[in-house]
C-alpha cells in the first residue's frame, strides 16, 4: 500500500497489515501516523490526496468560521481515533485559495472523502461527533479495497 508522510510527502510502500505496527516514513523517518489532521497544501496534495492509497478525509476550513472551530475538535478526535484507516486533512480556505477554488467550495466547512485522487463523499456543514462517524461508516462502505 502506497502511504504518504504527512511530514515530508515522501511516499512509503507499506504492507497494509503492518499499518498499525505504528511505520515510519523512509525519507524523513518521521511517524507515518501521529493521530492529527494534515495541513494540507497545494504543495503536499497530490502526494497526500491523489497518490496516497489510504482513504483521507478533507477538512476545508477557515479561521473566521464559528462552524469550523466548532468542529475541529471532532475532527481531531476522529484522527486519533481512526487512524490509520483513514487519513484526516484540514485544508484552510483563506490560505490555500487554489485548492478551494478547484474543488468549488462555496460554504465552509466542507467535508471531502477521497481515495487516491478520487472524491467518494462531500458534505457542507459540520457535524455532532456521532453524526460525523456514521456519515464515514456509511462512505467506507464505498471505498475501494486497496493491496
Amino acid at each position: 500500500m502506497i502511504i504518504a508522510c504527512p511530514h515530508c510527502a515522501g511516499l512509503n510502500r507499506i504492507p497494509a497489515e503492518k499499518l498499525a505496527a505504528a511505520p515510519v516514513c523512509g525519507k524523513c523517518k518521521q511517524p507515518l501516523f501521529s493521530g492529527q489532521p494534515v495541513d494540507i497544501t497545494s504543495a503536499n496534495f497530490a502526494n497526500l490526496v491523489q497518490k496516497s492509497e489510504l482513504p483521507i478525509v478533507l477538512d476545508f476550513w477557515a479561521s473566521w468560521c464559528g462552524p469550523c472551530l466548532n468542529f475541529a475538535p471532532v475532527f481531531s478526535q476522529a484522527a486519533r481515533e481512526l487512524e490509520p484507516n483513514f487519513r484526516f486533512g484540514k485544508i484552510n480556505t483563506e490560505q490555500q485559495q487554489q485548492l478551494a477554488a478547484q474543488f468549488q467550495i462555496r460554504s465552509i466547512p466542507t467535508l471531502m472523502l477521497f481515495q487516491q485522487g478520487t472524491m467518494i463523499a462531500q458534505l457542507a456543514g459540520a457535524l455532532p461527533k456521532s453524526q460525523f462517524y456514521q456519515w464515514l461508516q456509511q462512505n467506507a462502505a464505498k471505498l475501494n479495497p486497496v493491496s
